[in-house]
Order: structure tokens, then sequence, then C-alpha cells
């Protein structure tokens, strides 16, 4: 019987991952945003015991088995290793250099001096204006910080959005996961038993985020060699495999940030890699798996929000939302515009209209879900203070998605124009 479970639910997840797409695709919305409302209605449809049926019995089984996965991923502390390295080596292999050496110091500004200060006002707000502990506020404000880059990847698809400031979005995205990271570490452990210094949290966050960029780069150039000397579709795929899981493991274990490490894989891949060392009939194969890597992994995480999601809760927890939201934006507001501002006048070519996209760009996503799990794993916070934090971080990823993805695109399609629908979905 728990074979034949296994074996529907991955049926079932299958067919979702159709399903979203081509909803994504005939609606012109990103996929991601369509699982998050599956997981919704899934979780939602599955709870209803008004009369047995065994459609539905079979529904509420997979339901079941799928969300224990999640669980074992999140709650171990797995769903980061696993999950996220391939979504952020696909997304870094297509970025190239020309458009990287026009937008890496403001993205670098805004993953790390833009995450401290939005971590800083975000939790000064929650903590003067709602009832819970300044740590509380702090811890919150740690973990919604990352965005989210694959929602709006799958926006700017659909939108003619200038390659430097696609990338530069993209770039803030994919170091700030690693900002974050550090950060929520040292926040948690100021609250056990060893309380790190300011200069011992600095001295961390520098060693973990360019002690990840060396290790990349060790595996970057260590991969490129074998790459070479090999001309295979089999081989030369299961060699990026390795570099990109490699590279992570390497740099967790030796203290260092993985997700930088994977960041500077995918960008050594994407400009050097794959255009001297791939042959031409490979190239196509490896990207392609990337691609249905990339997916399957999205379909993971954001089903996740949309199970994740309560709205009973959220309902209950209206107040605590809107003003935990509302402390959000500001603070990325804070970080986002004096940012731009600067770098325009620095020569930077930066209009103001740039600066709105990557403030609706501000997306939460999948990252924050499992920071929340960790900690709840952790035992750090009382059940009370989980459970308004819970209710805050839930409620914040789901306002963005909802919400800030349509504004983002509307707002993207009226500024640079959409991207012509394919002709077999119109």
């Amino acid at each position: 019987m728990i074979d034949a479970t296994i074996e529907i639910a991955l049926t079932f997840f299958a067919i979702l991952m159709v399903a979203a797409q081509l909803i994504a695709l005939r609606f012109r919305i990103p996929y991601t945003l369509v699982f998050v409302f599956l997981g919704i209605a899934i979780t939602a449809l599955s709870t209803i015991v008004l009369f047995s049926n065994p459609l539905l019995d079979v529904l509420q089984l997979s339901v079941q088995w799928i969300r224990s996965i999640y669980g074992q991923l999140v709650g171990s502390g797995l769903f980061v290793g696993l999950i996220v390295p391939p979504l952020l080596f696909e997304a870094m292999m297509h970025i190239k250099k020309r458009e990287l050496s026009a937008v890496i110091k403001p993205s670098i500004v805004l993953a790390t001096i833009g995450v401290l200060l939005s971590t800083a006002v975000a939790g000064f707000l929650i903590w003067q204006f709602e009832d819970v502990s300044i740590f509380t506020a702090f811890i919150f404000a740690a973990i919604i910080s990352p965005t989210d880059t694959i929602t709006v990847l799958q926006t700017f698809k659909q939108v003619n959005v200038p390659h430097r400031l696609a990338t530069l979005v993209d770039m803030e995205a994919a170091f700030n996961d690693a900002t974050a990271i550090v950060l929520f570490t040292i926040l948690v452990s100021y609250a056990g038993v060893q309380r790190t210094t300011l200069f011992g949290g600095v001295e961390y966050f520098v060693y973990s985020f360019f002690g990840g960029a060396v290790i990349g780069m060790v595996v970057a150039l260590l991969s490129r060699m074998i790459h070479a000397r090999v001309d295979d579709k089999l081989a030369e795929t299961t060699l990026t495999i390795a570099a990109v899981y490699g590279s992570y493991v390497m740099a967790t274990a030796l203290g260092a940030s993985g997700l930088i490490a994977v960041a500077i894989v995918g960008l050594y891949f994407g400009n050097s890699t794959l255009n001297t060392a791939v042959s031409k009939r490979v190239r196509g194969s490896i990207v392609s798996f990337w691609e249905i890597a990339a997916f399957v992994g999205n379909a993971v995480a954001f089903l996740l929000i949309g199970f994740e999601t309560n709205l009973t809760l959220f309902y209950q927890a209206a107040g605590i939302i809107l003003v935990a939201y509302a402390s959000t934006v500001i603070a990325r507001a804070v970080t986002v515009y004096p940012t731009f501002a600067v770098f325009n006048r620095l020569g930077a070519k930066m209009p103001f209209s740039w600066g709105n996209i990557a403030f609706l760009g501000g997306v939460r996503g999948a990252l924050s879900i499992a920071l929340l799990a960790t900690l709840a794993a952790s035992g750090t916070l009382s059940g009370s203070e989980m459970s308004i934090l819970t209710a805050m971080v839930l409620g914040v990823v789901f306002i963005s998605l909802v919400v800030q993805v349509p504004l983002l695109s509307n707002y993207a399609a009226k500024l640079f124009g959409r991207h012509r629908k394919p002709k077999d979905l119109q």
C-alpha cells in the first residue's frame, strides 16, 4: 500500500507540473505563481471529509505523502542544499559578462549593505508597531530579507526587460541569499549559548562570502579542464551536476557560503566553459537538462509555499501580517531607491523607472520558508513567538507573490512591451 501511494503521489506530482506549465503558458503568468495557487487549492480540496470518494481518498493520500516529504526536506535543512543550487546555477549560467560588469557594483551593494539595511529597517518597524520581542522582530526581518530570483526571472521572460536591468535584479537575488543566511545564522547563534560579537559577525560574513567565491572559482576551473578533455553529452552533463553540488558541499563543509560558490560556478560555466570547452553538440543537452532541473526544483519549492499557506491563519492574523508586509515594503524602498540614485549620479545610467522594477522585483519566496522551518526545528523561539513569526513570514511571502508579481508584470510590460505569445497558444 505504501509503495502504491508513493507511485500515485509521484504521478500526481508530474501531472501537476504539466498542468501548471500549460496554465502559465496559456494565461502568460509565471508558473511559480500557478504552483502556489495549485498547492492552496489542492490542500483545501484534500481536507473535504463530507463524503467518502475513492478519487478524493487518492488525492488526500498523495497530498499527505508529498507534504511529508517536504517536511523532511525542510525540517532537516536539506531543502536549501538540494533544491536551491540547481535553481541558482541555471539562472547564473545565462548571465553574460558584458551585462554583469555593468551592474556588478550596485548588485553587490544591494545584496550586502542593502540586506543589512532592509533587515534593520524592517526589524525596527516590526518591533515598534507590533507586540513582539526585539529578537523576534529582527529574526523575521532577516528571514524575509532574501528576494526570490525565480519568480522575477519568469516574469522577465514574458517582458522585453533590458538585459542590464534583468542582470542587476538576478545578481542581487543570487548574492543576497548568502547574505541573508549568514545574517540569520548570526542572529540565531546570538540567541544561543555562544553569543557572536560584532567583529566576529563581520569576520564570519567576509569569510563566508569571499571563501565561497574562491571555492566556486576553484571548482569552476577544475570543471573546465575536465570538460575540455571530454566530448560526451551524458558525461559532461553529469560533470556539471558534480560541480554544482560539489562546490556547495565543499564550501558549506569549510564554513563558507555554498550558494555563493554555486553562483560563481554558474557564472564561469555560462561565460567561459560553455563557450570554449564544450562542443556545440553537447551545449544544447546541458542547457536543456538544467532548464528541466530548475523547473522541477521550482515545482517543489512553490508547491511547498502553496501547501503551507493557511488562509484561515492569514485571516486570524491579518493585522500583524499587513504590518509585517508594510514594513518589508518600506525597507525595500529605503534600500533600492537611494542605491539607484547614488549609482545613477556616478554615471551608471540607472533611471528611476528601473528602480521601480527593482522595488517591485523584491518578491519573497522559498528560501524564506526554508529559513523559517530551520528556526522551528532549532527550538530557539517559544511556541507563541514561533506562531506569530510563522504567520508573518508565510503571509508576507504569499502577499508578495500574489500582489507584487502582477504589478511587476504589468508595469514592466507598459515600459518595455511584452514578448509575442507563441502561435499555438493564441
